[in-house]
């Protein structure tokens, strides 16, 4: 069965006939040409395919797009473009945050979601004060970002980046 949607995605408003099982991720790069988001592990443990769907970080490999229909959907390339990158892709070239880039734009999207969690008070699984301001240090963005895998182990880059935008 097929089903006609709309998608929201980097600004841009897209209708697209799916079939009914199509994840959100085919329904972005094969239907929509949004290559963005990469297909990893197409079961929700690498986070390559990480989006922020409606300003919050999901992973489209485990998405149904008809689940999606009317939804904004910003990737990494709709945060900012070279003229003016958004603080987080800056600091991520200037902390070398990517080796091979495959992971990069779920890495990226990751981390915007993660900021604005951290900033409405969201505690992690190594919050201290649960009641309290949550601090990014090191081990609360290591926690945060743990569902985003880098092959190449770009890590130290990675944490780098996001605390220097998290200060």
């Amino acid at each position: 069965m097929e089903a006609e949607i709309t998608l929201r995605v980097d600004g841009r408003v897209h209708h697209v006939t799916v079939d009914t099982r199509t994840t959100l991720l085919d329904a972005l790069r094969e239907r929509l040409g949004v290559m963005a988001p990469k297909k990893g592990c197409d079961h929700g443990q690498c986070g390559s395919c990480t989006v922020l769907l409606d300003g919050r970080r999901a992973t489209t490999c485990l998405t149904l797009a008809v689940a999606e229909d009317g939804a904004e959907i910003t990737t990494a390339a709709g945060l900012g473009d070279e003229a003016n990158l958004h603080p987080v892709q800056q600091a991520f070239i200037d902390h070398d945050g990517f080796q091979c880039g495959y992971c990069t734009p779920g890495q990226i999207c990751s981390a915007v979601g993660m900021l604005e969690e951290a900033a409405e008070g969201w505690p992690s699984a190594v919050t201290e004060d649960l009641a309290g301001e949550v601090v990014l240090d090191r081990k609360e963005i290591r926690e945060r970002m743990s569902g985003n895998l880098c092959r190449c182990g770009a890590y130290a880059g990675i944490v780098d980046a996001i605390a220097e935008v998290s200060s």
